[in-house]
Order: structure tokens, then C-alpha cells, then sequence
């Protein structure tokens, strides 16, 4: 059954492998205590290459939606996981020589309660205006371990399952009138 999030053009790439062609995996990590030097909330970019990419995000990103943005070059790997019964599927990210600015980053999200979150977009060497797949996969990145030569983590879909409904919580601050 095909993937329907995925372009036509991707989908003849995967099919026919022409040698012109190349399918850059991008990463996009974001939390909110990821700040540039400016305090600007900022995205941790990569892409599986030699060379860093600037490429046009979707306009609907959570970050700098529809802007050209950079990918640094970097050695990642994503572990897709087995066809299985699990209620969540789980992937493997693993960053391979990680910068001391990527550590730092992290450093800092491990102070928060708040999820890291990754977005997986490919594209294609012949069209960066925007990712070959609408919408990218999102993922929330889980048990992160890190050592001096690289980052591995687990990442997972949105629990749904555990998600308050209707998504809406009653305090007093948001509806004073509860209290008197």
C-alpha cells in the first residue's frame, strides 16, 4: 500500500534509484530550552551528508514554517522499528560526533520536564523548496544516553493514549469561577 504523505517524486526515487538523484534524511530537534546566543528559541538541524544543506521547511514547521533554513552535515542513524504489535513503535536516532553546542543543548533539556521533540523530513538533491513528504513524521524523543562519541535516543510517536480529553484542564487560574 503506497504512502500517501509521501510526493510522487520521492516515491519514483525510492522505486527507480537514478544515479542523478539523492534523498537527503534531515533531523529537526526542538525543545524549549534549545536558545541561540541571541535568547532565541532555535532547532538542533542535521542532514545525513557531507555537506550541510539549506533547504525550505513546510510552512505548517514549528519553527521558522516555509523559511530556508540550514542542516549541518552530520552522521545519524534512524533504526526503524520491527513490524510488530507493540501499542507505540519506537526508532532508534543515534548522532555520531556530536558538536559541544548539540551537548549543550541537551544539557539543557535535561533540566526540563518538557519533551524533546524530532521531525524527520527527506528531500531530494534536485528540489529543497520544500520536504518530499507532507506532513513529516513528528516523534518524541525518550531515554537520550550520551558519551563522548555519540548521542542515542528512543523516539516515539504522540502517546495519544495518555493524552487528557478534551485536552482542556479546569484550574482555578484559567476559570476563576470554580473558587470562592
Amino acid at each position: 500500500m503506497p504512502d500517501t504523505a509521501l510526493s510522487q517524486a520521492l516515491q519514483d526515487a525510492y522505486a527507480s534509484a537514478p544515479s542523478n538523484l539523492i534523498i537527503l534524511h534531515t533531523l529537526e530537534l526542538r525543545h524549549p530550552a534549545f536558545v541561540d546566543e541571541l535568547g532565541q528559541t532555535t532547532a538542533i538541524r542535521v542532514v545525513r551528508d557531507t555537506a550541510n544543506l539549506d533547504a525550505r521547511l513546510e510552512a505548517s514547521a514549528a519553527l521558522n514554517g516555509g523559511e530556508m533554513v540550514r542542516f549541518v552535515a552530520m552522521d545519524f542513524e534512524l533504526d526503524l522499528p520491527p513490524v510488530d504489535t507493540l501499542p507505540m513503535p519506537e526508532i532508534t536516532v543515534t548522532l555520531d560526533n556530536v558538536s559541544r553546542e548539540i551537548v549543550r543543548h541537551l544539557d539543557a533539556a535535561a533540566e526540563s520536564q518538557a519533551v524533546i521533540e524530532v521531525t524527520h523530513r527527506p528531500y531530494l538533491s534536485t528540489d529543497l523548496e520544500g520536504p518530499q513528504m507532507d506532513p513529516p513524521i513528528h516523534l518524541v524523543l525518550t531515554e537520550v544516553e550520551a558519551d563522548i562519541f555519540r548521542i542515542t535516543g528512543r523516539a516515539r510517536m504522540l502517546d495519544v493514549g495518555n493524552k487528557s480529553f478534551p485536552g482542556t484542564s479546569y484550574t482555578a487560574k484559567t476559570f476563576p469561577g470554580l473558587t470562592r
